[in-house]
């Protein structure tokens, strides 16, 4: 499949089953007649393969590990080192996706107190921030600053929708680059 083949695809599950007009109270208190909820499409096989397959391809060589907040992100981290292994091993790609992490929304209460899951790459390394929706942009700009505390570096977050509510500019404003799949008016 092409890269626009994949991304007509992956609309077309997120009109199916993502979005929902009425009337919505979004976690950052606004209300909105448009919601979109991706998980009922990145918890599909097939909806998790064409976001992994997208994601990698607005994933830049320099940066070799991903990362996201829980629990939105917690399937697209997975997703994508999975994509990235399987391009890997048949020689399809250039790079690999050594590794994600997962970035708690509080330290862990019990053994090392761990803000972050998983096996942690070299000090400095790039991490990508990934996103379900982003529409504040607090969420991933959280997920970034404890990534850098930890030693590493962020230059970009990407996700499969900007809901078009300031966060991609919230988000550069922090010194991040947004990238997204889709802007919420291609899914309407």
């Amino acid at each position: 499949m092409s890269y626009t083949e994949d991304k007509r695809r992956l609309k077309d599950l997120l009109r199916s089953f993502a979005y929902r007009k009425g009337d919505f109270t979004l976690s950052s208190g606004r209300k909105t007649e448009h919601y979109i909820n991706c998980k009922p499409v990145i918890l599909r096989g097939d909806g998790l393969t064409l976001v992994s397959n997208l994601f990698l391809n607005d994933i830049r060589v320099s940066s070799n590990c991903v990362a996201g907040l829980t629990l939105g992100a917690d399937p697209l981290v997975s997703g994508v080192v999975m994509a990235s292994n399987q391009l890997w091993n048949v020689g399809a790609s250039r790079f690999g996706i050594s590794g994600g992490l997962i970035i708690r929304k509080e330290p862990k209460g019990h053994g090392t107190g761990a803000w972050i899951e998983g096996k942690l790459p070299p000090e400095g390394t790039e991490i990508t921030i990934l996103e379900d929706v982003i529409t504040t942009g607090g969420s991933s700009i959280k997920a970034a600053q404890k990534v850098i505390d930890a030693g590493y570096k962020v230059k970009r977050i990407v996700s499969i929708v900007d809901r078009q509510e300031g966060g991609s500019e919230a988000i550069k404003e922090a010194g991040f680059e947004s990238i997204n799949i889709f802007k919420l008016e291609e899914i309407v």
